[in-house]
């Protein structure tokens, strides 16, 4: 691929809610080495076809590239089938309202300077959303604007953005399926403990407590596991200082360093901070009695529900998987973030946040594969810690 700028990668995405139907798309541009997002397009187009809005993004999407250097060599990344093959140039361009938008999204950039690559769905979750938000403006007679930006869904589910896709099957498990190909591998360590882990106190996203003795020994624990095996490649972290704390004393072990993933942060349990499960039970228990419920329920004033910490948990497990693609990653993170990704692994219900046990220190390993399926590999293991 020519270009002698540098290597960017866009995600783009379009839907219809109707088929032809109100539509919208949305774009991102990355950095192809340190995966920061550069720029973000999004626009509500009235009334159109899947295929078209799919089209418009990609066309959005490498003017944004264009934007931020013309001279960029360009990896562009779609979930439509469609596209990617009708631009890569092994599929005909027939519908007539499609060759005009192939027209102008190769002239975008000299050729040579873009290539193409299919997606699953759950790895396209920042460009959905952003198509998604787009529509939402629309209906409200609104123009998107980047500020409205609210969390992708939950990887697998399903949203009203393309009707084939919410009735397709998810895929099978992984060993039903046939190969799935390498796997992109979480290894999930929760933080070391704090003074308040003992205690077993709400501690979210409100304080910030380091680690104590006891966590640190932990953090040194797992640091040694880990690096004699030797598989990890890279560490995320929480930027909660006991998730930093940990993540960079495995990071000193194992020679690389720890990045940074504000999304990964602890849920923000509001004016619960700091107390214990009885205490919040006396002072607020129909707040924690919804709480129990609904994970659409947030804690008392103004905290952040399940739900919420989900949608943001899974776009940035994508956003980490496309940059460490078949490789392992240490996420270093909380109890609830580490439950999410757990949970929608599995695709288990959210009551099942409750019927998981995670120890300080205790590691997890979820792997994710290129077809959108995953595949639980450790929960709640303690033995580096004995």
């Amino acid at each position: 691929m020519s270009g002698g700028g540098r290597r960017l990668v866009v995600e783009a995405d379009g839907g219809s809610r109707g088929n032809p139907g109100p539509a919208g798309y949305g774009a991102v541009v990355m950095d192809a080495d340190s995966g920061d997002v550069l720029a973000e397009a999004a626009e509500f187009i009235g009334r159109a076809t899947n295929n078209v809005a799919e089209y418009r993004g990609l066309i959005a999407g490498l003017l944004a590239a264009r934007t931020v250097d013309p001279s960029a060599s360009v990896r562009v990344r779609m979930d439509s089938k469609l596209v990617v093959e009708q631009m890569s140039g092994r599929w005909k361009i027939k519908h007539p309202d499609m060759r005009p938008l192939a027209t102008e999204a190769r002239a975008v950039f000299p050729a040579g300077a873009v290539s193409y690559e299919w997606i699953p769905r759950s790895r396209n979750g920042h460009a959905d959303r952003l198509a998604n938000e787009a529509m939402d403006a629309g209906g409200r007679g609104e123009r998107w604007r980047p500020a409205e930006a609210v969390a992708a869904p939950a990887a697998g589910a399903p949203t009203d953005r393309d009707e084939e896709a919410v009735a397709a099957a998810p895929p099978p498990a992984v060993g039903w399926g046939g190969d799935p190909g390498a796997a992109t591998t979480f290894v999930l360590l929760r933080h070391g403990e704090t003074e308040l882990t003992p205690q077993k106190r709400f501690s979210g996203s409100g304080a910030d407590p380091g680690l104590s003795a006891v966590g640190r020994r932990q953090a040194a624990a797992a640091a040694a596991y880990l690096a004699d095996r030797g598989t990890v490649r890279a560490v995320v972290t929480s930027p909660a200082a006991r998730c930093r704390e940990t993540a960079e004393t495995v990071a000193a072990a194992l020679g690389v360093e720890p990045r940074v993933e504000e999304d990964f942060r602890e849920a923000d349990f509001g004016a619960w901070e700091g107390l214990t499960f009885e205490e919040v039970r006396e002072r607020h228990p129909e707040d924690l009695d919804a709480w129990l419920r609904s994970p659409e329920a947030c804690p008392t004033g103004g905290g952040e529900s399940f739900a919420a910490v989900a949608k943001r948990v899974a776009v940035a497990r994508d956003r980490v998987t496309a940059r460490f693609a078949g490789r392992t990653v240490l996420l270093v993170s909380h109890v609830t973030p580490i439950k999410s990704l757990v949970r929608l692994a599995l695709g288990a219900p959210p009551e099942a946040m409750f019927r998981m046990e995670l120890a300080a220190a205790s590691l997890s390993v979820i792997a994710h594969y290129a077809d959108g399926s995953a595949s639980l590999r450790l929960l709640n293991d303690t033995a580096h810690l004995r």
